[in-house]
């Protein structure tokens, strides 16, 4: 049962689809003192569930987040807040209770942080919608909560492929030579990814002529090869006469204005930079529209990134910081100066006083952008997705985004993020999966081998043994990194036989991201919403994959193996290459398993089985008519399927046993 409890003026983020009525009286399980502070009290084993993409375990108590949707690439684990705001809790202990608070400013979740048995939830203000969930179990409440905010987006078929990415493809050379490469090396690729080269001076729906001379062709010549070009676009609108994107906001006041009602300026690449207005709906549709214009080149996807928003600096922070550059010359500078200087210019970047200072129009009413911050990500990601949806009606178009908030997960997926190449990311990426499906998104994934910082040889082969579970399997990389394409590497036939195996897969992590689109389920589960046992509600290092499997990646340097718990009877798979596996029944309870670095190794629940299909160069040449099975003799599997392409489901969805 979900029962809504209003306080002050709730701004309306349409996080919802349903209308659920207020309920009269006093807010169960909470202590509320009516200005925004909401306490619960736990028992020493309770547990907390949930909150999206943020930082430290599947188990959420003994830290503090905020949602703040923050251009922020050091995931470390004193980080506070990443680029979504998943406002979504689940209880579990002595009260087993969701509670989602409706908010779009900022909100602070102090989950046994300050004192260890106490959760303390404080906003900046206290105008906001608690809805708080009841079931007999975890997977009964999470479904009540995806059922009212809605269903979650439905990608394309090849966006099921692995895809190659990279900030610095600056030419269109650069992009063959990547097919070339890979083709040669025989890795499947379904798709590669256009980071901000491809723009001329960086403005949005704008191709550089000189080193992309003809976008269209390429990507004529790339669908020949089963590959898919998916570029970015990014949320600030570069300030420029004669650039139509600029000149039309200007005149029709689609950007977001400043306190005396002018166009505000930021600046992130391309310098001065206004921000369209994705809280208007006049707005939403123009800029929605623009992404038609690259649709007709041949683009079938997008990744919306900087749409927090990020801001690098405004004109009067930047002036201030080399005034106060300037102040020092000659100097003998001392501690306090040096760290007041630093701090200055550190400060620049999405500094909080600049969402203080730009509105938006809300049906004619002037509203602060820090007031509904977390909402801005949604609205640019919901604006391309309509759009798409009228210019071509016929076919699902790829979108993901940076920035989102729960209601984005009806427009697109999100990866997670600039996170880096280090090994304990495999493990930050792999444990925000649930809370990210309860949250409603589905379509998601970790930048495969890291995005910043520089990866290594064993680091790529156990981050793919990882991602290739993922419905978004995406290798990115940062400018200035290491190349991290697959064949810059020694192993690289080694991780052409994890892609392949991948490929091999993809019958049942499709079908199983279709029962979770489609039955408002999680794919990615905790062990403790499927056994009951105390040790299963400690395990913070293994998933369950749909009803079938369960993995246990590895993300230690140079580990040759590690501990598994299995809470019931499950069979090993060991696979070095798709048609080279070895099979092992294993009985429940605590084992240490090796793991070559070479191997991939996952588990089979008792008495099930998958389907399992012979891999091929791409997503479209997948042979889906003759699958065989991995798993228990004698074990069926009910295999969802569509034609990967239209975006009703329902019209092509085919249920076969396997």
């Amino acid at each position: 049962m979900i029962s809504r409890y209003s306080f002050g003026k709730p701004f309306e983020t349409e996080a919802l689809v349903v209308k659920i009525e207020a309920t009269e009286g006093k807010l169960p399980f909470f202590r509320t003192d009516g200005e925004g502070n909401y306490y619960y009290d736990f028992d020493d084993k309770d547990i907390v569930y949930g909150l999206g993409e943020q930082i430290r375990g599947i188990n959420k108590r003994g830290w503090t987040y905020t949602s703040w949707n923050l251009d922020n690439p050091h995931h470390h684990e004193d980080t506070h807040s990443l680029y979504g705001a998943h406002n979504f809790l689940l209880v579990d202990g002595k009260e087993l209770f969701g509670v989602f608070f409706d908010f779009p400013g900022k909100i602070t979740f102090d989950i046994g942080y300050t004192k260890r048995n106490e959760m303390h939830v404080y906003a900046d203000r206290n105008d906001m919608n608690v809805y708080i969930i009841t079931g007999d179990n975890k997977k009964d409440i999470v479904n009540q909560f995806r059922v009212a905010i809605g269903q979650s987006y439905l990608a394309p078929f090849w966006a099921f492929g692995y895809g190659q990415s990279k900030w610095g493809y600056i030419t269109e050379d650069d992009v063959r030579r990547v097919a070339e490469e890979y083709a040669k090396l025989g890795t499947p690729l379904d798709s590669i990814y256009l980071d901000i080269d491809y723009m001329q001076d960086f403005k949005d729906f704008t191709v550089n002529p000189e080193r992309f001379s003809d976008l269209k062709k390429l990507a004529e010549s790339m669908k020949e090869q089963g590959i898919h070009l998916v570029p970015i676009i990014d949320a600030g609108v570069k300030i420029e006469d004669g650039y139509d994107v600029y000149e039309e906001g200007v005149a029709n006041n689609y950007f977001c204005k400043n306190e005396e009602g002018k166009d505000f300026v930021g600046a992130v690449w391309p310098g001065k930079v206004h921000f369209p207005d994705f809280l208007q709906p006049e707005a939403r549709s123009w800029f929605g529209e623009k992404y038609g214009e690259l649709t007709k080149l041949g683009i079938d996807g997008f990744w919306n990134d900087m749409n927090e928003p990020a801001i690098f600096y405004s004109e009067e922070s930047l002036s201030e910081a080399i005034d106060a550059v300037a102040s020092l010359k000659g100097k003998n500078i001392g501690l306090s100066e040096y760290f007041s200087t630093m701090g200055t210019i550190q400060g620049l970047s999405s500094n909080p006083k600049y969402y203080d200072q730009f509105y938006h129009n809300v049906n004619g009413q002037m509203v602060r952008h820090s007031d509904i911050h977390n909402l801005f990500g949604m609205n640019m990601t919901r604006a391309a997705n309509e759009a798409l949806c009228k210019l071509e009606p016929e076919k699902r178009t790829l979108f993901f985004s940076r920035a989102s908030f729960i209601g984005a997960h009806r427009y697109g997926g999100i990866w997670q993020g600039d996170n880096l190449s280090w090994w304990s990311h495999i493990l930050q990426g792999m444990q925000q999966l649930p809370a990210l499906n309860m949250a409603g998104f589905i379509y998601i994934g970790s930048d495969t081998g890291g995005f910043g910082a520089d990866t290594t040889e064993d680091l790529m082969l156990r981050w793919i043994q990882f991602a290739l579970f993922t419905p978004l399997f995406r290798n990115h990389s940062a400018l200035g990194t290491r190349e991290q394409e697959l064949y810059q590497f020694d192993s690289c036939k080694a991780m052409t036989e994890m892609v392949k195996i991948r490929y091999a897969l993809i019958p049942y992590l499709y079908s199983e991201y279709l029962k979770a689109v489609i039955n408002n389920d999680m794919m990615f589960k905790p062990l403790s919403f499927e056994f009951d046992d105390e040790e299963s509600k400690c395990v913070e290092d293994q998933l369950l994959i749909g009803n079938e499997l369960m993995i246990a990646p590895i993300y230690k340097q140079n580990a040759s193996g590690r501990y598994v718990y299995l809470p019931e009877d499950m069979m090993l798979i060991r696979m070095r290459k798709y048609d080279d596996y070895e099979t092992e029944q294993m009985t429940k309870g605590h084992h240490y398993i090796k793991v070559a670095l070479d191997e991939l190794v996952f588990f089979v629940r008792k008495d099930k089985a998958i389907p399992f299909a012979k891999p091929a160069k791409s997503t479209s040449e997948l042979d889906l008519n003759s699958l065989g099975r991995l798993g228990y003799e004698g074990a069926k599997y009910e295999m969802y399927m569509d034609d990967g392409i239209n975006p009703d489901v329902s019209a092509t969805l085919k249920r076969v046993e396997i």
